[in-house]
């Protein structure tokens, strides 16, 4: 899952959501100087990961788009999915988007200092082009698909792939929708064990 999605998932706790936004800039267990809750948000990040990456509809979305874009699928379908959550926001959330990633914004600001450098880099421009509340926009999504191609000085040609959700847009909606429901459970017995 990408950004929005990481965030979502780790409910009204703040903490927990500055550890599963910041887990992919964290090297192995280099983590220990953090707040327990921070901690625990990073080790659901890395649990969410495992669950996306094996799960059978995850993967049959990743199958869709595998013969053009090959191991980069994967980071594809995430950021597919995360439109497909914005745009479906109020099914999930009853705080409207635009006042959610607002409060976002604002966490991380207020806690830059403890944020790991590479994060502190991207902060400035998650904010200057509103990426959380942009990808329920096509435009959105192919400045996040631009900016990953140039990543890999052009290798991946994600680029392209908003073509390819405009022809697999309702399948995809589909995968995303009832992985989302499993996803969702399978957070919720992380974050609250005894319900």
């Amino acid at each position: 899952m990408n950004f929005l999605a990481h965030l979502y998932l780790s409910g009204n706790n703040t903490d927990l959501m500055i550890g599963n936004f910041i887990a992919d800039h964290i090297r192995g267990n280099k983590f220990s100087h953090y707040h327990e809750e921070i901690q625990k948000g990073i080790f659901l990040h890395r649990e969410i990961d495992t669950f996306t990456d094996t799960h059978h509809i995850v993967r049959k979305s990743k199958r869709r788009l595998h013969e053009r874009y090959g191991h980069y699928d994967g980071i594809i379908i995430d950021i597919f999915y995360d439109h497909f959550l914005a745009r479906n926001w109020n099914t999930y959330s009853q705080i409207p988007l635009n006042t959610y990633v607002k409060s976002v914004y604002k966490l991380l600001q207020d806690n830059y200092n403890i944020l790991p450098e590479k994060t502190q880099e991207i902060l400035p421009f998650l904010t200057k082009y509103n990426w959380l509340y942009n990808y329920q926009f096509a435009n959105g999504i192919q400045e996040v698909l631009n900016g990953m191609n140039k990543r890999t000085k052009g290798k991946s040609q994600m680029n392209l792939a908003s073509e390819d959700l405009l022809v697999h847009y309702q399948l995809l909606e589909n995968d995303f929708t009832l992985f989302f429901e499993d996803l969702r459970k399978f957070c919720d017995s992380k974050i609250n064990p005894t319900t």
